[in-house]
This record gives C-alpha cells, structure tokens and sequence, in this order.
C-alpha cells in the first residue's frame, strides 16, 4: 500500500527518476482492486435498464476515478522504464497493434539495472539503507 500511497502522493506527476518492479506492480494491482469492482458495479446498473440516477452517478464516480488516476499510472510506468535504461517514449510501443502491449509488459517485468544508470541511482539500493 505504500508504493500506491507514494505514487498517488509524492510521485503524482514524476516522470523522471526510476521505479523498481514492486512499486510499479503494486500500484497496478491496487489499481485494479479499485476499479474492478467499480467497473462491474456501473455494468450491472447499466444492466438493469434504470435510466439516469444511479447508473448515472456510478459512471461519474469511476470517470472521476479512472481520470484522476491516469497521470501517476503514466509517470509510473516511465519511471519503470528508467529502471531498465529505457526513455519513456517506449510507452507509445502500446499503440502497435497485438504486440505493442506484450512487448511492454515484458518491459516493466524485466529487472532493473543494478546501479546508476543515466535516469538515477538504483532504486532497490535506496530501500535496502532505509
């Protein structure tokens, strides 16, 4: 919870440094925790016919959500890719179609170079001093 907690927080909008594997799959499974459930919640008041009110209000609610959390899932997933000395552009290797988004995911489960690279020290040296 607290690579979330810090991605939401401190590193709201830092596209630069570098994040180790575990903050970025932490911040992506919490993410998910969150809206899954809000996801089938809006799908099943959709479902249901009920025009406007509460359909409505869950819509807006996971807009909300989805769109405030948009800027740290970007500014982490470029700070994963400065773990293993890649720029950040790559992330536009996602709008390839099919494999675009393998060759991403292959990106942020590599492990990260050990030391300084050209976007900052080594992550996992900082946590293992504090």
């Amino acid at each position: 919870m607290k690579y979330f907690k810090s991605c939401i927080t401190t590193n709201y909008a830092n596209f630069s440094g570098r994040a180790r594997r575990k903050e970025f799959w932490h911040f992506a499974l919490i993410n998910f925790i969150i809206c899954l459930p809000l996801g089938i919640i809006v799908n099943i008041l959709q479902r249901t016919g009920e025009p406007g009110g509460s359909f409505m209000l869950a819509a807006i609610i996971i807009l909300i959500i989805a769109l405030a959390l948009v800027i740290p899932s970007l500014a982490v997933g470029v700070r994963r890719l400065h773990d293993i000395n890649k720029s950040g552009w790559w992330m536009l290797i996602n709008l390839v179609p099919y494999v675009g988004s393998f060759i991403l995911l292959y990106f942020y489960a590599k492990a990260g170079d050990k030391g300084e690279n050209q976007y900052g020290p080594d992550p996992k040296a900082l946590d293992n001093e504090e």
